[in-house]
Parts: C-alpha cells; structure tokens; sequence
C-alpha cells in the first residue's frame, strides 16, 4: 500500500464511538475497556484536551476513511498523552507519526514543552515508536493496569521535552 497523506482534523462528537472501538480493540484488548464512547465525548467537549482524528483519502471518490487518533490532556506544566492508535490497515504508513507531531506542535503553542504517557511493557513496537520519536522510559510501573480477571499488567511511563530534536532518521 502506498503511503497516504493523512488529513488530520479536530473530532467531533459523531467520531467517539469510532475512536473508543479503536481503543477497545488495539489498545485496552485484555484490559477491560475504560475508554468508552463516554469518556471519549468527555474529552473532545474538554478545553483542556485535544482529541485529533487522522483521515486518508480511499481514491475512488468517497469519503475519506478513518485511520486514527490521538488523545492529549493540557496540565499547567506538562501534557499527557492518554491514547495514540492506528488502524491496522494503515500501520507503517506514518499516520502515527503525523497524529504525535501534530499533538506535540498543539502543546508547544499552548506553552507546554514536555509530555508524558504510560504504554503497556509488552506493546514492544509501541515503546520503540515512541523512543525513535525522543520520548524515554524514565519508570516501570509494575502493576499499572489491571485486567478484568483482577491481575496486573506493567506498563513504562515515557516523557519527552519538546525542545529537544523530534524523529530520528529512519
């Protein structure tokens, strides 16, 4: 598949049940699923949280299709970023990259120059996404997460200053 150029626009109230099956299903599988249609309506009406939608053109004249999102929360000294993901079909294509730029542009104008964000210890090419894109795993969080079974799951916190250099060459 040749790499669309994702359009990259603010979401809307229709697009929550969309990106929180998104989460549901590449994100929180095995966890439980706390970012519900709700929870994500609650963070696009936010003033303090950017929720951004990736869409890449499908070239036989409908409607562009969904690729993505991302999810960031504004502190008064830093940002978090709570989900990132891509649908599978356009992973490796850039489109998380473009989405983490953009996100990361947004909180440098509102004045912020750090983020942060917590990623599952086994999501290996999520963790390597984030390290190429500046960002250190600065503490393992043992029993971070917890599945629906009442058992635990590890996670790293990463953080980034967005002073420093962004993605390094491929």
């Amino acid at each position: 598949m040749e790499a669309p150029t994702p359009t990259l626009k603010l979401a809307s109230l229709k697009e929550a049940k969309t990106i929180a099956s998104l989460s549901r299903d590449e994100i929180e599988a095995g966890l439980g699923w706390r970012w519900r249609a709700d929870a994500i309506t609650a963070m696009i009406r936010d003033p303090d949280a950017i929720v951004v939608c990736a869409y890449v053109p499908t070239g036989n004249n409908t409607a562009d299709q969904f690729a993505g999102f991302g999810i960031m929360q504004y502190e008064l000294d830093h940002a978090h970023l709570n989900l990132l993901a891509v649908v599978p079909n356009y992973r490796r294509l850039g489109i998380a990259r473009e989405l983490l730029l953009w996100l990361e542009k947004s909180a440098l104008v509102a004045g912020i120059d750090t983020v942060a964000l917590e990623v599952r210890a086994v999501n290996v090419p999520a963790r390597s996404f984030y390290r190429n894109a500046g960002y250190l795993e600065n503490e393992y969080l043992r029993h971070y997460y917890r599945t629906p079974d009442g058992k635990s799951e590890a996670a790293y916190r990463m953080h980034r200053s967005l002073r420093e250099r962004r993605f390094r060459p491929s």
